[in-house]
């Protein structure tokens, strides 16, 4: 005798479903995803005798594999090859296993539960909660139509969902899958981008988004760059003003333009499109979109930088020293118009550490990224000061004694740095739920497992911090270990790339002997 477990506990339309329910009260979400009402649930689990049903199971699997073994394609061939080796996989594997449900639909299953969370109702951000039901839309539109954006967005998450579950089981076979779902995904973009009617609904959207997703999980990006970010930047301006209509849309606006900074700010990306004419319209109320204003001005301070005359004169220096200044003033205060729910609690863990606790994990990541945002100015505003000093003394007399005045002061932004570095490191404890919002450490019965979305929210402000910022040596470690956790029990492949960079980066600096303070863009 065995224990039903789960599925015996699971909604009706689950167990008939043969699916993997996530048992959520009132209704589970694998119903909305769906797009049907959850009918409830079975008041008591039940035991029952399972043994002759997976015998039977695992013998009728066995006799059509090879019965059907002469007449496959090469291509059928290897899908069953791969579910054959996914039934040895590891054991971790096995728990997302559901009898008669196919490989797509345990991902998705899978997928969902670890991306998609959803906010809270006090303006706690979610992340991608706006996916199930778009995907539950896209499941009712035919998906064999050509150029359909729905065909598109099912084939993206589908995509997604296997590389996911692949990258955490370490199953290589369904990586195959995955990446042939991925190729699918891309004809059918450029499918949907043909017309410019396709081009604009939220489903081709919410595909680029999926399609930068899955590449930050398998690992696949061009070095350290998206090639979904011109994407991104050419639907943001496409869609214009109606995009910021409902709150979907904002989210997923938040989302790309959000993934366009990393490529500016953090790897000296140029912008393909101009989308500034959309912060006219953001909310300076919305802690999000207040942060997004600030930010932008960053972002004009290092497109002005690029794209000026080289070496620059000292006027122009001082005029950047100065646009950086009033940015990071805007920055700084930031958090004193948040309402009390956004700010962060210092407690003391039970070895008597640190931590910085939120209210939710939202909070959290907008919180490390608005950290990162000033680190990179400060190392911006270093660099700039420098440059100034440098010009500074080829300009002055050979028989002036005196030596040039620096127009920062070096010792407060390197005081900022650390500042915004110690507070990130304080945050991780609670960003991968190893402690809860009071700083007490998450035990197996109450706490709550880390989902992927919640260490990707990570990713980009550790690497902000280890590429840009002045972390200790215990700092560095702590950082580096944490994204290699990401990337190695996760699998999202992203944080082991960045992990390494940042490794090959430090190790090129000690070898260089720098002078103290941030390394160079």
């Amino acid at each position: 005798m065995v224990y039903g477990g789960k599925p015996s506990t699971g909604c009706y339309l689950c167990r008939k479903r043969k699916i993997k329910c996530d048992e959520e009260r009132p209704g589970c979400r694998n119903c909305a995803t769906y797009g049907r009402p959850c009918p409830g649930y079975r008041p008591d689990a039940i035991f029952r005798n399972e043994t002759r049903k997976v015998e039977r199971l695992a013998k009728k699997d066995t006799n059509c594999s090879s019965s059907s073994s002469k007449n496959n394609t090469p291509s059928s061939q290897a899908l069953m090859v791969a579910d054959r080796s996914l039934d040895r996989s590891a054991s971790v594997l096995n728990l997302h296993r559901i009898a008669d449900s196919t490989w797509e639909e345990r991902a998705i299953c899978y997928f969902f539960d670890q991306y998609t969370v959803p906010g809270d109702n006090e303006e706690g951000t979610g992340h991608l909660e706006y996916l199930p039901p778009l995907y539950a839309r896209a499941a009712e539109v035919q998906s064999t139509v050509k150029g359909s954006p729905a065909a598109c967005l099912r084939w993206a998450v589908d995509a997604t969902a296997l590389m996911t579950l692949a990258n955490f089981s370490n199953a290589p076979p369904l990586m195959i899958k995955a990446r042939q779902g991925y190729g699918r995904a891309l004809r059918g973009l450029r499918d949907a981008l043909a017309s410019p009617d396709t081009a604009i609904m939220d489903e081709t959207f919410a595909s680029v988004l999926l399609l930068s997703l899955y590449e930050d999980i398998s690992g696949e990006r061009n070095g350290l760059f998206s090639s979904h970010t011109a994407g991104f930047e050419f639907l943001m301006k496409l869609r214009g003003e109606g995009q910021l209509d409902h709150q979907r849309g904002r989210d997923m606006f938040n989302f790309a333009y959000a993934h366009t900074y990393v490529e500016i700010l953090a790897l000296g990306d140029k912008p393909r499109h101009d989308i500034d004419w959309v912060l006219g319209l953001l909310d300076s109320n919305d802690p999000v979109e207040r942060l997004m204003l600030a930010a932008s001005k960053i972002r004009q301070l290092f497109l002005s930088m690029q794209t000026a005359p080289s070496p620059p004169d000292l006027a122009t220096v001082e005029k950047w020293i100065e646009a950086g200044r009033k940015s990071d003033l805007e920055l700084s205060q930031w958090p004193l118009h948040l309402p009390d729910r956004w700010l962060p609690l210092v407690v003391y863990s039970a070895k008597g550490e640190t931590l910085m606790v939120y209210k939710t994990i939202g909070n959290a990541v907008i919180w490390n990224y608005y950290r990162a945002a000033r680190v990179m100015l400060q190392q911006c505003l270093f660099n700039l000061n420098r440059t100034y000093l440098s010009i500074k003394n080829k300009t002055r007399k050979p028989d002036d004694p005196s030596q040039a005045i620096p127009a920062l002061d070096e010792a407060s932004l390197r005081e900022v740095v650390q500042e915004m570095t110690t507070d990130i490191c304080r945050s991780i404890p609670f960003s991968l739920s190893d402690v809860d919002e009071l700083g007490r450490l998450a035990g197996p019965i109450d706490g709550k497992p880390v989902r992927a979305a919640q260490a990707y929210g990570l990713i980009w402000p550790l690497w902000y911090v280890l590429s840009c910022g002045m972390p200790t040596e215990a700092q560095f470690n702590q950082i580096r270990e944490v994204l290699w956790s990401i990337g190695s029990t996760l699998g999202i492949k992203l944080a082991l790339i960045l992990a390494r960079e940042a490794e090959r980066m430090r190790n090129e600096s000690l070898a260089s002997a720098p002078a103290a303070g941030p390394s160079g863009r």
